[in-house]
């Protein structure tokens, strides 16, 4: 929390975010829980989740997963959408359509979750609300664009029942648990590997405004918030300043407009950055020491006058990332992270 008020603490805080194939590969390679494991990556951070207490709905063969939202997918990974089924909707087929209640939540067990790790960490909360890919799901990416020209009062109705449901979800959370969540923790990936998903006349007109909305929550509830974007996202970084975001994570620097040292001068003294240590390339295919060496080179840029903490470029450490990097990754940031 020092580092969030752009102050130096004793040492640069660490991140670890990881897939649940990694994850279950580390615990298995290393003979560690995952509290252990969490322990040994330095990971300063605890999440605590509302979870799904809905009627449950059996998926059908071939799909992997089905969102809040209805939306079921297939694939690899997250897998892809089956179906768009606003692709062609009229604003009364928005309000039509089976938005979920935010009572199908239970936040019952967060508090105790959250105070279980005795104040020890920084613990994360509140819904992750990514409802520019819901939107994406829901319309399909080129009828969004689309409908943003041709009927923006459709995609505005589509994001306010949409950012309705995980407004009113997060304010559960925290008017049960405010008292023991430090950061309110979003999500949503606006970013390419060569600049931003939109322009900034669409940004500020329809996805602004509802992340403005979830930040001022947050802040009501004496919370940071910190919002996950993958890709060149910087030019999008003003606006978000402007709307009072605290935090950015995961800060990839192989990506255009994203070269840290530049990121640091000219934003480094109003948003804490999160992230930085190159796992699109850096992490997957170096060795210990290499990634020994571009975690120093990181740090030296990133942690004077604190707003910065050190962990990989992307919260989902991909399976095939060898562990023995990852475990050299965390152990230069303990080793080169200590503020004099």
């Amino acid at each position: 929390m020092t580092a969030f008020e752009h102050e130096e603490p004793d040492r640069v805080p660490a991140w670890c975010g990881a897939s649940v194939e990694f994850w279950e590969k580390a615990k298995r390679e290393l003979e560690l829980d995952d509290e252990a494991l969490r322990v040994r990556f330095g990971d300063d951070f605890r999440r605590v989740f509302a979870r799904y207490a809905g009627p449950a709905v059996p998926l059908p063969d071939g799909v992997t997963s089905r969102t809040i939202f209805g939306i079921e997918r297939r694939g690899l990974g997250y897998g892809q959408p089956t179906s768009h089924p606003l692709a062609e909707a009229t604003i009364e087929d928005v309000h039509a359509y089976p938005w979920p209640d935010p009572e199908c939540m239970d936040l019952s067990n967060i508090k105790a979750e959250a105070e279980a790790w005795g104040g020890e960490y920084a613990i994360l909360g509140g819904d992750w609300s990514p409802f520019w890919h819901d939107s994406i799901d829901l319309f399909g990416m080129e009828n969004l664009y689309y409908k943003m020209y041709d009927q923006p009062e459709v995609v505005e109705a589509a994001y306010r029942h949409m950012v309705d449901f995980y407004a009113k979800v997060s304010e559960r959370i925290f008017d049960a648990a405010a008292d023991v969540i430090d950061i309110m923790f979003i999500g949503n990936d606006l970013g390419s590997q060569i600049g931003p998903l939109l322009g900034m006349e669409l940004f500020e007109k329809f996805v602004l405004p509802p992340i403005r909305r979830l930040i001022d929550m947050g802040h009501v509830h004496g919370l940071k918030v910190m919002l996950h974007c993958c890709g060149g996202f910087e030019l999008l970084i003003p606006p978000l300043i402007e709307a009072g975001l605290d935090g950015l994570h995961a800060i990839q620097p192989c990506c255009r407009r994203m070269e840290l040292q530049a990121l640091k001068d000219n934003y480094g003294g109003r948003m804490l950055f999160n992230g930085a240590i190159d796992s699109q390339y850096v992490l997957i295919d170096g060795t210990p020491e290499t990634v020994r060496e571009d975690t120093r080179k990181v740090l030296d840029v990133m942690k004077p006058g604190g707003g910065y903490v050190a962990g990989a470029s992307h919260d989902t450490i991909l399976e095939e990332t060898p562990l023995e990097n990852v475990l050299a990754m965390f152990d230069a940031i303990r080793e080169f992270g200590v503020y004099a």
